[in-house]
């Protein structure tokens, strides 16, 4: 589902206009964006949470010329599935 498709189904389901409902989801997306860049983690009880880890410095491979490269330390956003979400997911 891409967020044309997320943007009919919330419009359908809650009885939004697709304006209205573009307009919620934008605004839900954003401040997601803007918790995490200040560090923040995000947790919605029964989906899961939005946090950022930072991944260590390491070494890598390029594939094709075989020449080791240095990472650098990251800052990357990852996303936890809540128990309720995995559960309903595996058909548990």
């Amino acid at each position: 589902m891409n967020k044309q498709g997320l943007i009919d189904a919330v419009a359908a389901k809650t009885g939004l206009s697709k304006k209205d409902a573009d307009k919620a989801i934008t605004a839900t997306i954003e401040t997601v964006r803007q918790a995490l860049i200040s560090g923040e983690k995000v947790q919605l009880v029964g989906f899961g949470s939005f946090e950022t880890k930072v991944r260590q410095a390491r070494k890598a491979r390029n594939p094709r010329t075989k020449e080791v490269i240095d990472l650098p330390e990251q800052k990357v956003p990852v996303f936890k599935a809540g128990a309720a979400l995995k559960r309903e997911v595996s058909g548990e």
